[in-house]
């Protein structure tokens, strides 16, 4: 018997001063700092990174749990926060079916042919999309909901060819700046549609809606909660070549009529309402449908049904007008991904629910939100400016700064909710049906303190 290793020669060659100066040579450069140069010297660090030195994996757990003791956890507060990421109960079948190795271990299924699973899975989300939004055709979900409504707003200028983006003051800021950020070197143009009592000011639109306009994006419910008159820019869309896109949370689809009924041309909203936690803000999902008119100008990808050559039904990538696909130029979005464990985490969520289930979700979030509306209006000095056509987010106008409130209610185990800018009193209050009734008074009591 032979003696000799049978273990493979390694192929690794370490990388020595000559090697870094052949490197540079071939790129025309005298040293590693001429490399260097395009980053501006503000940006670079010259010190070096003070790294820790190197610990054990039981001092390294400990660590971790000392950094994640002072983060508040819903098991320990009441949460009143909402502002596009609401605290809904997830029945325990969500985390258990999509911790499975199958799903949790899947990624982009290019080959069909062993990816049946994964495509389905997606095909059913898309479907699950339509159904809720009215609409005609889903893509297999993006990012989130900002990144949804900047591929909105892309696409309208692909359809169209209009250069002038309408944007109601009534959406979240923080879309407002990834749409900031998508159309910044873009031929669009953002202008804001300023708003009345807390809504969208639909007569500006009227008299500002010529043949620049692209599209007109309108959140409903909007930054403030309020439900829009969705219907009604429709109907001024309509009369125009530009889209409307509407933006919401899905969930109220449950109660109030969703896009599709409503003359919308594109949906984009954020999917985090199924099935997802909060989660310190991601990863999220991001809901896109529009009208199959415009199916070919869809961002991300498509699944789709088909049957093989023996007529056994199957599932396929049916459009990925990705840059990775196809030539970059031709490309609909250069998003690369799809968030596609959090898409499979909301078929899971929906499909549990179902259609009464899904009803009763958004009318527990309605009655409640409205119950802790009244009785904070009935407190000394509280008041609710903009009455109550809200889903289950309203603002409430407080006698002292909200964000006394908001530092106060730490200390008392409540995030009472959010401080807006618009107004220093403004506290913005968010309910769901995880909020017990014993929750909804302690809120109460502890808001009285300050009336």
């Amino acid at each position: 018997m032979s003696t000799k290793s049978s273990q493979p020669k390694s192929h690794f060659v370490p990388f020595t001063p000559e090697i870094e100066a052949e490197m540079l040579q071939q790129m025309g450069l005298d040293s590693f700092d001429d490399l260097l140069a395009g980053i501006p010297p503000e940006l670079l660090e010259h010190s070096g990174i003070p790294l820790p030195s190197g610990k054990s994996e039981l001092e390294v757990t400990q660590e971790m749990e000392k950094l994640a003791s002072s983060n508040l956890s819903r098991n320990d507060v009441i949460s009143f926060l909402g502002g596009g990421s609401y605290d809904h109960y997830v029945p325990s079948a969500v985390p258990y079916l999509t911790s499975r190795s199958e799903f949790a271990t899947a990624y982009t299924p290019y080959q069909a042919e062993v990816s049946q699973g994964t495509l389905q899975a997606i095909y059913e989300f898309q479907t699950m999309i339509c159904e809720i939004t009215g609409m005609e055709v889903a893509n297999a979900s993006l990012y989130d909901g900002g990144s949804a409504v900047g591929e909105a707003c892309l696409m309208a200028g692909r359809t169209n060819r209009k250069t002038k983006v309408l944007l109601s003051g009534g959406l979240y800021k923080n879309y407002r700046q990834v749409v900031e950020t998508y159309l910044r070197h873009s031929p669009l143009e953002i202008t804001e549609i300023p708003t009345k009592a807390g809504v969208t000011d639909l007569e500006w639109i009227e008299q500002n809606l010529d043949d620049d306009v692209t599209a007109v994006v309108v959140q409903s419910p909007n930054r403030m909660g309020l439900i829009e008159k969705w219907s009604r820019v429709g109907e001024l869309c309509s009369n125009s070549k530009a889209l409307f896109i509407a933006v919401g949370n899905p969930l109220s689809f449950g109660l109030f009529a969703p896009p599709g009924e409503c003359g919308a041309d594109v949906y984009a909203g954020e999917g985090q309402v199924f099935g997802s936690p909060p989660s310190f803000g991601g990863p999220y999902l991001g809901l896109f449908a529009t009208k199959m008119d415009h199916v070919r100008k869809v961002p991300g990808r498509l699944i789709g049904a088909t049957e093989d050559i023996d007529g056994k039904p199957g599932f396929v990538l049916t459009l990925q007008t990705r840059e990775q696909h196809i030539r970059r130029e031709k490309a609909t979005s250069n998003i690369c991904t799809n968030q596609g464990l959090v898409a499979l985490t909301a078929t899971i969520y929906l499909a549990l629910l179902g259609k009464e289930g899904f009803q009763k979700a958004a009318d527990l979030c309605f009655q409640k939100s409205h119950y802790l509306s009244s009785k904070i209006s009935d407190l000394p000095g509280f008041e609710i400016p903009f009455g109550d056509r809200f889903f289950n987010e309203f603002v409430a106008k407080c006698p002292v700064p909200s964000q006394t409130l908001v530092q106060k209610g730490v200390e008392a185990g409540l995030l009472v909710g959010t401080s807006l800018d618009d107004d220093p009193n403004y506290l913005r209050i968010a309910v769901t049906e995880r909020s017990t009734k014993e929750e909804l008074d302690t809120m109460v009591k502890f808001l009285k303190g300050f009336a």
